[in-house]
């Protein structure tokens, strides 16, 4: 479903150049949940953001459903990334300002639906993750693991194909972390498949592969 073949990234200063990546080679399949390990700094996280198209590689290809990217236009990479991933970030970044169930609408505004639509939407995924009475809720007012689980409710509303979670129980503890993964572990058993940025040996473990990552190169 998603490959990269001889990826790699480099970011550059005015005084240094960084390399990221090097001559990454991964397949993601339908239905996995792949869970990516390593110390902090090896690029996991850019790993994941061109997996999820949020950045392009300098070099290499990256496929989805077999069709290389060989153009990022703008336009096209935004509606793809649209259709394709659902995006879980540990620090939620839910907006403030917004109820539960408008942040997790937010997606659907770029679709061609109705108000109505979206507002159905959004109260069936937050009744799956079990925050159907937060709805009217602000961020401010729920626990760290009920926001988070809004986000995931944001995060599949459109109904993605691919999950991709940045260290999605990073800021939680044990108990709320173990719930967090309980819903994405119940996600991928229902079909939808999970890329997995953790530090937790033991959430590794539950997925179905695990990828190491150091120094910018895949590892055994």
């Amino acid at each position: 479903m998603i490959r990269l073949e001889n990826v790699s990234k480099t970011y550059q200063t005015d005084k240094v150049e960084t390399l990221a990546l090097n001559a990454i080679d991964l397949h993601v399949k339908k239905g996995e949940f792949v869970a990516m390990m390593g110390p902090s700094g090896c690029g996991k996280s850019t790993l994941l953001n061109l997996i999820g198209l949020l950045d392009r590689p300098g070099a290499g290809t990256v496929s989805i459903d077999g069709i290389p990217l060989k153009s990022y236009r703008d336009k096209y990479v935004a509606q793809l990334r649209n259709s394709t991933f659902g995006f879980i970030f540990q620090s939620f970044h839910l907006i403030p300002d917004l109820r539960v169930i408008d942040n997790v609408e937010l997606p659907l505004l770029y679709r061609s639906m109705g108000a109505a639509e979206r507002r159905q939407a959004a109260r069936a995924m937050l009744e799956k993750v079990g925050l159907g009475a937060r709805m009217d809720h602000y961020p401010n007012q729920l626990s760290g693991g009920q926001q988070q689980r809004v986000a995931i409710a944001r995060a599949m509303v459109g109904k993605p194909q691919v999950l991709l979670a940045d260290e999605p129980t990073g800021n939680l503890d044990s108990k709320m972390g173990a719930e967090v993964m309980d819903i994405l572990l119940q996600l991928n058993r229902e079909g939808t498949t999970v890329v997995m940025v953790t530090h937790d040996e033991r959430e590794a473990k539950a997925a179905g592969r695990i990828v190491r990552v150091f120094d910018g190169q895949l590892v055994a």
